[in-house]
């Protein structure tokens, strides 16, 4: 039985009224197992205008009881942790241990939202001049709005949510229409901590949700994580329409494996940072870069049969499944499209996942992995972004040339470099022009208290995600100059005097 979900606004599950439905796949057996709502613009206007009434309450609320929401809402994902993994893992395939990952992700920044109290506090001047005060106040924005990605159902929307509450806004989250169960289970959790009904409303939707986010007046600020050709879009239409924006897009990250590099180190990070999730994540490393010929064939060598033992299967098969199916027949179909055109353009395909086929699972999304060596920079394989299963490998002839590569190429989301030398990788981390960089780390995603967020076409706008950064972005600075007069006056003064 195909099961219909509902919008989240007011406190309440609220069915659609638009008539319009997506269909939500398991992508293990390619089977429709729940259709979603897909909101009309009168759907949307009235779960902001519901959210901007509720929202001066939650404003005026004292912090610090704003952030023992938080502590609750903690609480609650750890409760729920294994029930949030498993929807999780239903609708997007990926393992129980990367959804359980998925939902901790997420959970650190809620985590570090608990610190809101200190994080919002301003600054002050004492007699700035004569009799004069000067302080700032970090005060809500108002309404904001989150649209979030399929690759992370649990992860970026508390990266959104979270920062954005504990600042005392109000916000609407459009999720993915592709796994949309869990961020409406994470409204529950948030309505059970003690949040105020209309401060957090899930609006599900597809392109009309979207631009009825970016148009809407009251809405005034917008953070996307997708694609980089729709992370263009909101950026300019937001901006257009005067709302601050925050864009994260797509992404090609390089890993360089020096000639001094552990190269079994090397190896097994980047089968866990290429295949995993079916690279599903804007942080996997896609292009592999040794340096050197030598470095190059020993790391093919060991990339080889690793490869060959991944283990690809449903998440029901076990925790010791790699990784299971990409999210939709459109996106398998993309992957091996990109293969082709890489067999096509002259990359030696040296590990085949063509053909893979699960048993029992034949209608599934699964793709098989894939390994390309002798890779170069014109290739289709090289430019665009997969995002699926397939590592690229490009030669290089010296550390020159290899940081050059992720120095020229137009996405600069992470990057990383293995080398046992302190003075290639201090060099490496000085001047490359990638926002996250990792050091004998293959996916350099920062804890929750740090700042994440890409450069060049990876990411858009001035302010990152979690970290400081968010609760700059979801707040506005106000500054007060104060004169009080000294001693007891009588009587009124009528004149503009002007100051001592």
């Amino acid at each position: 039985m195909t099961v219909e979900l509902t919008h989240f606004i007011n406190g309440q599950h609220v069915k659609g009224t638009s008539g319009r439905f997506a269909d939500v796949f398991n992508p293990a057996t390619g089977e429709v197992q729940a259709r979603v709502p897909l909101a009309s613009k009168a759907e949307l206007d009235a779960a902001i205008a519901s959210a901007a009434a509720a929202q001066p309450a939650w404003g005026a609320t004292n912090p610090q009881k704003r952030a023992r929401v938080m502590m609750n809402v903690v609480a609650l994902l750890n409760r729920d942790m294994d029930k949030l993994a498993e929807a999780l893992s239903r609708e997007h395939g990926k393992t129980i241990p990367d959804a359980k990952g998925d939902v901790q992700r997420g959970l650190e920044v809620i985590e570090f939202c608990i610190g809101a109290p200190h994080l919002l506090k301003g600054e002050y001047t004492d007699s700035a001049g004569p009799g004069i005060d000067m302080y700032s106040m970090r005060q809500p924005l108002g309404v904001v709005a989150g649209i979030t990605p399929f690759n992370f159902p649990a992860m970026i929307p508390l990266w959104k949510i979270g920062p954005a509450l504990s600042c005392g806004n109000a916000m609407i989250l459009k999720p993915s229409e592709r796994d949309p169960s869990v961020p409406l289970m994470i409204a529950e959790i948030f309505k059970e901590a003690g949040l105020p009904d209309g401060i957090l409303q899930v609006v599900n939707g597809d392109k009309e949700a979207v631009d009825g986010i970016l148009d809407n007046d009251t809405v005034q600020a917008v953070g996307f994580v997708g694609s980089t050709p729709i992370a263009e879009y909101i950026y300019s239409r937001g901006c257009a329409n005067g709302k601050r924006v925050q864009c994260f897009g797509g992404a090609k990250n390089h890993m360089i494996i020096m000639p001094d590099a552990d190269l079994d180190q090397a190896a097994d990070a980047l089968v866990g940072a290429g295949y995993g999730a079916a690279g599903e994540r804007c942080m996997a490393i896609s292009v592999a870069v040794p340096v050197g010929e030598a470095t190059a064939d020993a790391l093919i060598e060991k990339l080889v049969p690793r490869i060959e033992k991944l283990k690809v299967g449903p998440y029901t098969a076990g925790n010791d499944v790699d990784y299971g199916p990409v999210v939709t027949g459109a996106a398998k179909q993309n992957i091996l499209g990109l293969v082709q055109s890489g067999i096509d353009q002259g990359a030696e395909l040296v590990v085949d996942g063509r053909d893979f086929s699960l048993q029992g699972y034949e209608d599934g999304f699964f793709v098989g992995p894939h390994l390309f060596d002798r890779v170069t920079p014109d290739m289709d394989i090289y430019k665009k972004e997969i995002f699926g299963p397939v590592l690229s490998t490009v030669r290089a002839g010296s550390y020159e040339e290899a940081i050059g590569l992720a120095l020229d190429h137009e996405y600069g989301n992470g990057t990383a470099i293995f080398t046992r030398d302190g003075d290639t990788a201090r060099d490496f981390a000085n001047r490359i022009n990638i926002g996250m960089v990792g050091v004998n780390v293959p996916i350099p995603v920062p804890l929750a208290y740090h700042t994440f967020g890409g450069w060049k076409k990876s990411g858009f706008g001035d302010l990152n995600q979690h970290g400081p950064d968010s609760f700059k972005f979801y707040t506005r600075t106000k500054t007060v100059t104060a004169r009080w007069p000294s001693g007891i006056k009588e009587g009124g003064e009528f004149n503009f005097k002007a100051m001592d």
